[in-house]
């Protein structure tokens, strides 16, 4: 028996990747994957976005270091 990406390829209706739900739908299943991955890059995004403001805010309000002699 081959590689399992094979296997998918001949039996789509085996693999979990293709069903909305219960439904076996593997465009829906494929544009959904799309969808998530351009919410969870808006999200990534944002929170990088926030970091930088927080670590900035840190920066600002952080008392400066004494040098010792």
């Amino acid at each position: 028996m081959g590689e399992w990406s094979e296997y998918f390829e001949d039996f789509p209706e085996e693999n979990p990747a293709n069903y909305v739900g219960v439904r076996f739908d593997p465009k829906g299943a494929q544009i959904l994957r799309e969808q998530q991955a351009k919410q969870q890059e808006k999200i990534d995004r944002d929170q990088a976005n926030l970091n930088s403001e927080i670590a900035a805010i840190v920066q600002k309000h952080r008392p400066a270091t004494k040098l010792k002699k």
